[in-house]
């Protein structure tokens, strides 16, 4: 007789197997998830490089049409105090119609300042460009229901060390400022126009409030004195290695941003390169400088 061998159930997974296989699959994600992190920086560090192109297009495009750069901050007199009193009329809202914004520059009125009611809902809208993608967006600053100052995340440089902003400031961009080419005797490849900066994310007793991007402040103005560098935690940016009273409202402070272990600056050449926070704190002056005399160490 012949026999019928009888089909034999299917193994299972042992728990331990089981256990093998999910260890497995945890480490190689974990060793993706610093690749894809990465990726995603690089992503956001070649779009803030693009910002800062297109700001330093604009720029040059009010250099081009009216024979100078703008005015780092229009007012009838300094030095410039981060108050929201005065005119305070920034370079960035003079270059409003080179950025394609149009009819937000026709709606702005710089003679009656900055901080006028008819321009807070203007302070209130959000310009892309001028906002780096790997900064953390703001907190609210207030309950008004139509959404707090907008902050940007690009700076003109004002100066060559930490000093407030005033008329007699040795870079491009200062108070009631009028800078031609012929004015940057350092040459525009050796000196700094505009670049990132850390900017107040929520209410800090400690430091002043960002007064915003129309706002020609520390909120749009930066100097070479020193590299703010940052941290994120729990979505918030936080100045680290920071010595100075942030309450001074003549402070001003120096460039930073959120990209691990550089800046994107651009230059008055029109060229747009990474700023090491290891820099030289010398050849970082000297960038600051038009007309220093001195040339900044080109391995920077």
């Amino acid at each position: 007789m012949k026999t019928v061998a009888m089909p034999r159930a299917p193994r299972a997974f042992t728990l331990v197997e089981l256990l093998v296989v999910i260890a497995i699959i945890g480490v190689l994600v974990g060793l993706l998830l610093p690749a894809v992190q990465a990726a995603r920086e690089a992503a956001r560090r070649c779009a803030c490089l693009n910002n800062t192109t297109q700001i330093g297009l604009a720029l040059h495009n009010h250099e081009f049409h009216t024979g100078h750069f703008p005015a780092g901050v229009t007012n009838p007199g300094g030095p410039i105090r981060n108050e929201a009193v005065g005119q305070h009329v920034s370079w960035t809202v003079q270059i409003l119609p080179y950025m394609e914004q149009h009819a937000l520059a026709g709606l702005f009125d710089q003679s009656a300042g900055v901080y006028a009611e008819k321009n807070d809902k203007l302070r209130r809208m959000r310009i892309t460009v001028l906002r780096c993608p790997s900064s953390p967006d703001p907190f609210p600053q207030d309950d008004t229901g139509i959404g707090p100052i907008q902050a940007s995340s690009y700076a003109g440089c004002h100066n060559s060390i930490e000093a407030p902003i005033d008329a007699g400031n040795d870079g491009l961009l200062f108070l009631n400022s009028r800078i031609r080419f012929d004015d940057i005797y350092d040459g525009s490849s050796n000196t700094l126009l505009v670049s990132e900066r850390v900017f107040q994310h929520s209410p800090n007793e400690n430091e002043l409030p960002d007064l915003g991007w129309a706002s020609g402040t520390r909120a749009t103005l930066r100097n070479t004195g020193r590299i703010e560098q940052t941290s994120i935690r729990n979505n918030v940016g936080v100045v680290v290695q920071e010595e100075t009273d942030k309450k001074d409202p003549l402070y001003v402070g120096g460039f930073g941003a959120y990209h691990p272990g550089v800046a994107v600056v651009g230059m008055a050449d029109g060229s747009t390169r990474a700023l090491s926070y290891n820099i030289n704190p010398e050849t970082l002056h000297r960038l600051g400088s038009r007309a220093d005399g001195e040339i900044p160490d080109s391995n920077w």
